[in-house]
């Protein structure tokens, strides 16, 4: 044989084979990864390239000298200005964390700043970020936004749903909690147009996601001592999807006969959230649905301002404002609330076992808002967003208690 190239990714060769073909007289190159990486993928490939669940090993999280490695992705609209707030407020409060930023360019179809933020994510442990814009409509952009989730198996959302006494709002008193699947759903990102004119979207539905979502979100409310949990579904319609959805919270609600369990339908849901919210304590979805409830649950309480959002997987854990806006039509106006990404800080904090600094932070937080008044236009006031924050640090270093 003259020569033979041969393609580690077309064929593989026990080393023991290739020591018998070198003795043989064939010539053989193995070409390097980095070669076959410049091969564009199609859009198919694109689409279908994340398993939906993704069994990862974890890297030691970073942490030097008792301070934790945090990576921070600032995101669009507000996004960067928010970040901001949030290590102004870190310096002050004396929190022992540092920040390892990556900015990825929402006007970028480069896949290079996302695999960065991903790898930084995963070295890390944690992450906190303003929502990503994705611009591109076109099928072989991917959402930075459910790339990450999905490519660290973030595989739940938590949202709590607190009233702040002294906001203005639609209802008072409200406390519940909503937890949503994160990864599969309308989410999976599985499209084709079949034939032209006809666009086919898979809505993907796991026995094991359902399994592990239903299963975290009982053992949260066991946990919080929750007494009710809400199945939201629309398995009347879509009896296969959603009735696997439905059929294993049932299954998994028998294994905690301390909490009651109930199943409402999504347009029902969205009804008696508006006008009867406090039947509601613990409620679980797929995706598409969560986005829709968090959105109402936030509007409920006084806006998309002041409410946190949390990601967790088995290894990682980010942490966001909940209704996941961008905020761009008040970028750069100092008028955007501070408060939702403070309050995803204060739950960072918690998560990386700093309760003492979320603590003051969301002490700090709370009499800003409540005692204060100190309000954005969002909220009917008409502080700056940078006179929130000032006021959030002079509470800070008034505290009887600091802590260093």
């Amino acid at each position: 044989m003259a020569g033979r190239i041969l393609n580690r990714n077309c064929l593989k060769i026990k080393l023991k084979d290739l020591a018998l073909l070198s003795a043989s007289g064939c010539k053989i190159t193995i070409r390097k990864q980095s070669a076959l990486a410049a091969v564009p993928l199609s859009d198919f490939e694109i689409q279908h390239k994340t398993p939906l669940v993704k069994k990862t090993s974890p890297i030691p999280v970073a942490q030097y000298g008792g301070r934790h490695q945090v990576t921070m992705l600032p995101g669009s609209g507000i996004g960067p200005e928010l970040m901001n707030y949030v290590q102004e407020v870190f310096k002050y409060s004396g929190a022992p964390v540092d920040f390892q930023v990556v900015d990825i360019d929402p006007k970028s179809d480069q896949a290079n700043e996302l695999e960065d933020a991903i790898i930084s994510i995963k070295r890390n442990g944690v992450g906190i970020k303003g929502n990503i814009e994705t611009r591109s409509e076109s099928t072989g952009v991917r959402s930075r936004n459910v790339a990450i989730r999905n490519e660290l198996d973030l595989f739940v959302n938590v949202l709590h749903c607190q009233s702040y006494p002294g906001v203005p709002a639609k209802q008072k008193d409200i406390d519940i909690m909503v937890i949503r699947q994160n990864t599969e759903g309308e989410y999976a990102m599985l499209e084709h147009e079949s034939v032209s004119g006809v666009v086919e979207s898979m809505k993907v539905v796991t026995q094991e996601n359902s399994e592990r979502v239903a299963r975290w979100a009982f053992e949260f409310a066991k946990k919080n001592d929750r007494k009710k949990v809400t199945t939201i579904h629309k398995a009347n319609i879509m009896k296969l999807s959603d009735g696997l959805f439905l059929e294993i919270n049932r299954k998994i609600a028998k294994e905690y006969p301390e909490i009651e369990h109930n199943d409402m339908i999504i347009d029902n849901c969205c009804m008696q959230l508006v006008s009867k919210p406090h039947q509601f304590d613990v409620m679980i979805m797929t995706n598409l649905y969560g986005t829709i409830v968090s959105n109402v649950v936030c509007g409920l309480v006084g806006g998309a301002g002041l409410l946190s959002g949390r990601n967790y997987g088995d290894h990682y854990a980010i942490f966001e404002p909940g209704t996941r806006n961008t905020g761009t039509a008040i970028a750069g106006k100092n008028i955007a609330n501070p408060v939702a990404m403070l309050n995803a800080s204060v739950d960072m904090l918690e998560h990386l076992g700093h309760k003492a600094h979320a603590n003051l932070i969301k002490s700090a937080i709370r009499k800003t808002i409540c005692e204060d008044k100190v309000h954005t236009p969002d909220l009917g006031g008409t502080n700056k967003s940078t006179e929130v924050v000032q006021r959030i640090i002079d509470h800070i270093l008034e505290a009887d208690v600091r802590v260093w």
